[in-house]
């Protein structure tokens, strides 16, 4: 066997780890790599990694031996895309450029406002995947700890849409439904998609996956359908049948939006002038004119008081003007969920059950669904608002809408029936009374520890209601996951916080 030509004092030969790191490239190598002891390359070292016409840049992780010779490096399986080399292919390492951006970064951590040429230079870094988690993490965190300034939001978003492509529709009236989170289930989309697109209006939803919460629409929609389309074919979906319902991230609308809200994920953040970002420049990009906005308001949702909600209402119309978008605020009650599931494929079953009018169908989702579809109608068509209601009633209980969801989820790949998990475990009510109060973030929490959204069955399903009457022992929820360990630590957390319902003295 011929031995390996020598390598250059810049080279090294890849081998594929199979480390998955979500979409954060990294690399792993010898503590006493020449390259690493040429190039002062130490432990979280940013390294641009090259190969033929590819590069990425990727956080270095270092070994003393056993995984990875002296003369590898290892890639994580997102490095390892963006490269795209054969096992051991000479790739090169080097010192990435400096990244100018990060100064109007640390500025805005010292409280100034950014322009729009300083924000479109992060922005188009962060979408060239420049800056590492740490950095992203900065960045959101500066935002987070200033108050909204329009202008800025403005300018952020603008070039939130510029980081991407832009679609063009031949209709001059495109219709998006969106709710900004921040309360469990509350799957009313895919109802209103499938009810406005049987309308006849040109609805091209797309949705992100969960920030924050158990699931995303695009969550949901991945236990029926294929969500990951290509822009082509989403156009045709949308050209033929009126609708789609499908991840954004595939479509690379706003691709700086999607690399931040993994780290927002991570941090369970999500502040104002981002969230208005996110929501509006992904309605931008996909060519939307009118947008319709959910905003639950409750105590433990994500807006908690009825001004909180104007005011973000107000910021949302504002910034949406500004981008030529007609935006119209739906201030709705967030004192508990809406719906019984909530997880993929446990939402996915409940926004079946209303589309297939089922008895079991929950009445609020149903009700609340229709209330956004005559919105939207109301928005987009110019319908009169009672004329929308009974129009939207119709179509959903005609079984036309049912017959346009199946119709977009055929088209993008076919349609399943969504998973049940394998193990559940039902909590009971400690003692009698009345269920005074839901508590929305901890039952959020319980149910991503679970397992959801990763485990596409696992969250919970709701047994009770505000006012509901129940005795010592009657069931509240029932935990569902796709693990017995996950179930445990769903248990044991809500051991540990027992106002996740509270139940007042009877």
């Amino acid at each position: 066997m011929s031995e390996s030509p020598p390598l250059g004092s810049h080279q090294l030969r890849a081998r594929r780890l199979g480390l998955e790191s979500q979409t954060e490239p990294l690399v792993i190598m010898h503590k006493n790599c020449p390259v690493c002891r040429s190039e002062g390359f130490r432990a979280k070292s940013r390294v641009e990694l090259r190969f033929n016409d590819r590069s990425v840049v990727a956080t270095l992780y270092q070994i003393d031996d056993g995984l990875v010779a002296e003369d590898q490096a290892g890639l994580s399986e997102a490095a390892w895309k963006k490269l795209l080399p054969n096992e051991g292919d000479v790739i090169e390492a080097a010192h990435p450029l400096a990244i100018e951006s990060l100064s109007a970064v640390r500025a805005k951590l010292y409280g100034r406002r950014l322009s729009a040429d300083q924000l479109a230079a992060i922005v188009t870094d962060i979408a060239a995947e420049r800056y590492s988690d740490v950095e992203l993490a900065a960045f959101i965190a500066a935002y987070a700890a200033q108050p909204f300034d329009l202008l800025e939001t403005a300018a952020l978003t603008d070039a939130m849409v510029s980081s991407g492509k832009r679609i063009t529709w031949s209709s001059c009236v495109v219709a998006d439904k969106h709710c900004v989170g921040g309360l469990p289930g509350n799957r009313t989309t895919p109802i209103v998609v499938a009810i406005a697109a049987a309308a006849g209006l040109t609805v091209p939803k797309s949705s992100s996956r969960a920030i924050t919460s158990p699931a995303g629409t695009a969550d949901v929609m991945e236990t029926m359908t294929e969500v990951d389309l290509p822009l082509n074919r989403m156009k045709a979906v949308v050209e033929q049948h009126g609708g789609c319902l499908a991840w954004g991230g595939s479509l690379e609308l706003s691709p700086a939006d999607d690399i931040i809200i993994r780290v927002e994920r991570a941090l369970d953040v999500d502040c104002e002038a981002q969230l208005i970002a996110s929501v509006l420049s992904k309605k931008v990009a996909a060519g939307s004119t009118h947008v319709l906005l959910d905003i639950p308001v409750g105590p433990t949702a994500k807006v908690r008081t009825p001004e909180e909600a104007d005011v973000l209402a107000h910021n949302l119309v504002s910034v949406g003007s500004k981008l030529g978008l007609i935006v119209r605020p739906y201030i709705s009650d967030g004192s508990q969920p809406v719906g019984r599931g909530v997880g993929p494929a446990l939402e996915a079953q409940d926004v079946l059950a209303v589309l297939r009018n089922a008895p079991e169908a929950p009445e609020d989702l149903r009700s609340k669904a229709l209330a956004l579809a005559a919105e939207l109608l109301n928005l987009a068509a110019d319908i009169d608002p009672d004329e929308a209601r009974e129009k939207a009633r119709d179509l959903l209980d005609s079984g036309a809408a049912l017959k346009k969801f199946m119709e977009i989820c055929e088209a993008q790949g076919g349609f399943t029936e969504p998973p049940s998990a394998p193990f559940q475990t039902v909590v009971t009510a400690r003692e009698s009374g009345r269920v005074a109060a839901i508590d929305n973030r901890l039952l959020a929490r319980a149910a991503k520890l679970a397992g959801a959204p990763e485990a596409r069955s696992a969250g919970l399903r709701m047994r009770v209601r505000l006012g509901d009457a129940v005795l010592a022992g009657d069931p509240l929820f029932t935990l569902y996951g796709e693990t017995e360990g996950e179930i445990d630590y769903a248990l044991a957390y809500i051991a540990a916080n027992a106002d996740v319902i509270a139940i007042s003295a009877p």
